[in-house]
Formats: structure tokens, C-alpha cells, sequence
């Protein structure tokens, strides 16, 4: 069997595609032959189904080593088409994804000449940064969107991403209270119960019915819902005085802060976890807590992630029986989910 590489794709006849399109799903056919992405081919080598291809370039024949050596196919890009392969899943590659997808898997017992996709899949090296654009991109496909990472021994991690909604049921009225400004929190003296055993607002000095203590986005938040009033100063001197120890860090953090205790869900610090927050959904005591929900990462837009630093939040937040959220702040507040997946 004659299948020839022009430096792009690869490209065999008519008993090329019997054998791998019609039969496995191998490529698109072409004019009754069949044309093959680079990956494939390589996939196709290294199996032993094809002992070489013609580089019609220069007549070179070239087996699995010399296939690759050629740079024509990302190595990242071979090893996830391996592994979802050896997984019984056909795929087919993506040029012009808008998404930025890189393979699209069917459902198993499909193939490319069926109208069902299981998956939209993104890969990268652990050692590369992707962009939250990027992501969220795939997470809004219709299709599961999926970021394959491929780590320096090249075995294949998977995370679904998705656009989830966050919102809860937690809606408590308070009347004002009155709280001084300390260096980095403010006091409440003397909070009535709604404050903590409640709302679930700060934390208290010395049990229930002592002082609270307060956040300063949490005493921003009250302040801004008029609930709160400092014996000096006012919200903006809370502002202040958070921009002064976190920087503009504290200005993403008070607009995620107020966006989640809008739509009924209480946040409290995440910091032994890592994360900006943790998150309830209904609160209506503090007696009767549940665990949280979520664990929340407050980012800018463009941030962009390295692929060990999501496998280490994703596998944190699955460690204390959490999921991990990213909040995207820009213009508007996004919302991103990544969690682990085996295909």
C-alpha cells in the first residue's frame, strides 16, 4: 500500500480507505482515496499498520522515529490520540476549531461518519500555559469540553470543563451594627445573633454571643449593603485599607464576594485549602452547617493557567469532597469548572 506525506497530511487510495477510514475511523475520505492527518499516520506507524510513508518531498521513505523526528506532529498531540485510542474511542483531528480543540472523540461504538460526539478535546504540556479564553471557550461548546495534559513521563491527565452555575438559597435580613476598623478586620462588639449564628458573617472572638470578627470584604459587603457602620470611616475606608494589603487582588475578590451572597450563597475564606474561598449553598444556621460546596479561585480574565497548578487544585478540591471553581473577573464575572474525568 502506497500512502505518500506532502509535509502536512498524509494521503493513500482507495484500499487505504477501506482499510482504515471505513473499518476504523482513520481520516476523511478524499475523492474515493483517503487523506490522513500527520497524528494519524503516526498512529498508523507506530502500530505497524503502515511499515512506512513516502515524503514526496524529497522520496524519503519513513517509518514510526523518522515520522516524528520530522516535527510534522506534536508529540503531545500523539500521545493523547494513543491513550483515547488504546481507550476504544475514534477520533478525528481539528484544524480551524474555534474552540481551539485539537480532536473531536465519538462515543464509543461511533465513528466519524455518525452524527454524535462525545467529546471536544484540548491538549497541552504540563509545562505550557493555556489561557482562561482558551478554556472557557471549549467549556461553552455544547459537547463536553475536555483539557488533556500530557506530564514529562507522557501518561495523559483529563479535566472536563464546564460553565457551571453558581447560586444558592441563603437570604438573611440584618439590621445595622457598628464595628471598628482594626489593621486588616473589623470588630463588631456587640453583633446580634444574626450576624454569625445566622448569616454566617465573620467569626467570633470567644464563642457565640462574643465579638465578631469580620473580613474586610466582608465588612466592605455589609458596609456597601448599609448593615454595617464604623465608629470611624466609612465603606471606602475599608476599600482603602484592603487594596493596601492585598492590592488590586482585593477589588476581584469584593466584586466575587458580592456576586455569590446575591445569587444566596455564602463565602468564607478558603485559605486552608488553598483557594479564595469556600463556598455554602444554604445556610440557615450555623448549628446545622453543612460541608461547603465549592472551592472557589478568584482570577483575572487573561490570567493564564499552568497545567500543574489546575491538577493540583482539582485534585485538592476532590481530596475534601469539593469542586473547584475559577471566577474570571473582567468587564463581567465568569465562571469556569474544571473537574478530573476518565474517559
Amino acid at each position: 500500500m502506497d500512502v505518500t506525506f506532502d509535509g502536512d497530511r498524509a494521503h493513500g487510495g482507495r484500499q487505504a480507505r477501506e482499510q482504515f477510514y471505513d473499518s476504523r475511523g482513520y481520516g476523511r475520505p478524499s475523492d474515493g482515496a483517503l487523506e490522513l492527518a500527520a497524528v494519524e499516520a503516526a498512529h498508523l506507524l507506530y502500530r505497524g499498520d503502515l511499515d512506512a510513508v513516502r515524503d514526496t518531498r524529497d522520496g524519503a521513505r519513513l517509518d514510526f522515529e523518522a515520522f516524528l523526528a520530522l516535527d510534522a506532529v506534536s508529540e503531545v498531540d500523539f500521545f493523547v490520540y494513543k491513550d483515547l485510542r488504546d481507550r476504544g474511542f475514534y477520533l478525528s483531528t481539528l484544524t480551524d476549531a474555534t474552540d481551539g480543540a485539537d480532536f473531536v472523540v465519538y462515543p464509543r461504538g461511533h465513528g466519524p461518519w455518525d452524527d454524535e460526539v462525545a467529546y471536544r478535546v484540548r491538549t497541552v504540556s504540563e509545562r505550557a500555559d493555556v489561557g482562561a479564553a482558551a478554556v472557557q471557550a471549549l467549556a461553552r461548546r455544547q459537547e463536553t469540553g475536555v483539557l488533556a495534559v500530557v506530564d514529562e513521563e507522557s501518561e495523559v491527565s483529563y479535566f472536563e470543563v464546564a460553565e457551571p452555575t453558581v447560586d444558592g438559597s441563603t437570604d438573611h435580613d440584618l439590621s445595622e451594627v457598628s464595628g471598628e476598623l482594626l489593621a486588616d478586620r473589623v470588630l463588631v462588639s456587640d453583633p446580634p445573633a444574626t450576624v454569625h449564628q445566622q448569616a454566617f458573617y465573620g467569626q467570633p472572638l470567644d464563642g457565640e454571643g462574643s465579638a465578631v470578627q469580620l473580613s474586610l470584604v466582608e465588612a466592605a459587603y455589609l458596609a456597601g449593603e448599609g448593615a454595617l457602620a464604623l465608629t470611624e470611616g466609612d465603606r471606602q475606608a475599608v476599600v482603602d485599607r484592603g487594596r493596601a494589603v492585598e492590592g488590586e487582588r482585593f477589588d476581584r475578590r469584593l466584586r466575587v464576594y458580592e456576586l455569590l451572597r446575591e445569587s444566596g450563597v455564602v463565602p468564607k475564606t478558603g485559605f486552608k485549602f488553598g483557594a479564595d474561598f469556600r463556598t455554602y449553598a444554604n445556610v440557615e444556621s450555623v448549628d446545622d452547617l453543612g460541608h461547603s460546596e465549592y472551592l472557589v479561585r478568584v482570577l483575572p480574565a487573561d490570567h493564564d493557567f499552568e497545567p500543574r497548578d489546575l491538577a493540583l487544585d482539582v485534585r485538592l478540591a476532590h481530596g475534601v469532597r469539593k469542586e473547584m471553581r475559577f471566577a474570571l473577573v473582567g468587564d463581567d464575572i465568569e465562571w469556569l469548572g474544571l473537574t478530573r474525568l476518565t474517559p
